[in-house]
């Protein structure tokens, strides 16, 4: 028995595994379609932003690109933006710009702006972002190495070049906010409002 109401799949336009599993574990049924989306040129645009608003700008943007494509089909589109007072970081491009973000990010508390957008039919329908800090603890040139070492390619696969959810954690001593911000998808706000659309069971 599902407790999802549609009789289609929520159309998933992320490449991102975790936002895959966070959505497929709470019982929501999903097709992944990746949205095509210039994310740079869109940020390029958007530089006086606030990191929070451009988070929902890019969400927006990939769930009503994909909205378009899909006519009738409910999409989430999802985004998260990596700050550190000023200074918006994106993902590092090889092991050297790992170790150049970790280093700056290490003994500091940074910003992480996650967003969630649910377009149906090219209109935005619900929008949501919410920001967690977190405090990098101080560590060795040693541990860096290992850490680099110990996660290999991963370390360019998001921003920060950590993954909160695994070694990463190691990086950490405090967490302010909500865990699945820091996964990159406020869920719960996201829950409640299928329910109170009636599109997953209450």
């Amino acid at each position: 028995m599902s407790l999802w109401l549609l009789p289609d799949p929520l159309i998933l336009a992320s490449r991102s595994a975790v936002r895959r599993k966070l959505l497929q574990a709470s019982g929501i049924p999903i097709t992944v379609h990746p949205a095509d989306v210039d994310e740079r040129r869109v940020e390029e645009s958007a530089t006086a932003q606030a990191p929070t608003a451009l988070a929902l700008m890019l969400a927006r943007e990939k769930a009503l690109a994909v909205g378009r494509l899909n006519p009738g089909r409910l999409v989430l589109g999802a985004d998260q933006i990596l700050s550190l007072g000023t200074r918006r970081f994106a993902k590092p491009t090889d092991r050297a710009g790992a170790r150049e973000q970790l280093r700056a990010l290490s003994g500091r508390t940074h910003e992480l702006h996650s967003a969630v957008v649910f377009a149906q039919d090219a209109q935005a329908v619900f929008e949501h972002a919410a920001v967690a800090r977190l405090t990098m603890r101080s560590f060795s040139e040693r541990f860096l190495d290992l850490y680099l070492d110990a996660v290999a390619g991963a370390a360019t696969a998001s921003v920060g070049a950590y993954q909160f959810e695994g070694l990463g954690i190691q990086l950490f001593e405090r967490l302010d906010g909500d865990y699945f911000v820091v996964l990159g998808l406020p869920l719960i706000p996201a829950l409640d409002f299928l329910r109170r659309k009636g599109w997953l069971e209450r």
